[in-house]
């Protein structure tokens, strides 16, 4: 008799546990955790995310060694020399729509020269540069959504 209840408590705990795949699925969450009568059970999706982000980089690395002009590009982007987003918001590349943009490519720039701007919640915050240099590469376009610490742009 011992035994059926364990029988009985696997199936309600297998049950449980494709609600809350269905319910990451459904919302588009990466976790999700319930604690009930002393049972704590947590399902994350991070492995699949991992295995998708592994798979393009696997894919991108044979292509740029392909292509030659595209390899001496890579070391361009050596640590300190990309200028990283310090917020989450969006990037805008020129002060207002029509103007001139702040930067473009082979520009020299002043240490806090204002590079772009980045809007979050309402706010337009300057991105200055962070030393002299030229302007190599810019690798976000205007009205893009940026994610902290991602490279805006390469200054030489």
């Amino acid at each position: 008799m011992a035994s059926s209840p364990k029988a009985s408590a696997d199936p309600l705990d297998a049950r449980l546990v494709r609600t809350l795949a269905d319910i990451l699925t459904e919302t588009g969450l990466s976790e999700i955790e319930v604690e009930r009568d002393g049972l704590k059970v947590r399902v994350a999706r991070q492995v699949t995310v991992t295995a998708t982000v592994t798979a393009p980089q696997a894919v991108a690395a044979p292509q740029a060694v392909a292509e030659s002009p595209a390899t001496p590009a890579a070391p361009v982007r050596k640590a300190g020399d990309a200028v990283n987003s310090p917020m989450v918001g969006t990037v805008y590349l020129q002060p207002q729509p029509g103007s001139p943009s702040f930067i473009k490519v082979g520009d020299t720039v002043q240490a806090g020269q204002t590079l772009m701007i980045i809007e979050a919640m309402k706010t337009m915050n300057p991105i200055p540069a962070p030393r002299a240099g030229k302007v190599v590469e810019i690798l976000v376009s205007d009205a893009q959504p940026v994610e902290f610490g991602e490279p805006l742009v390469v200054i030489e």
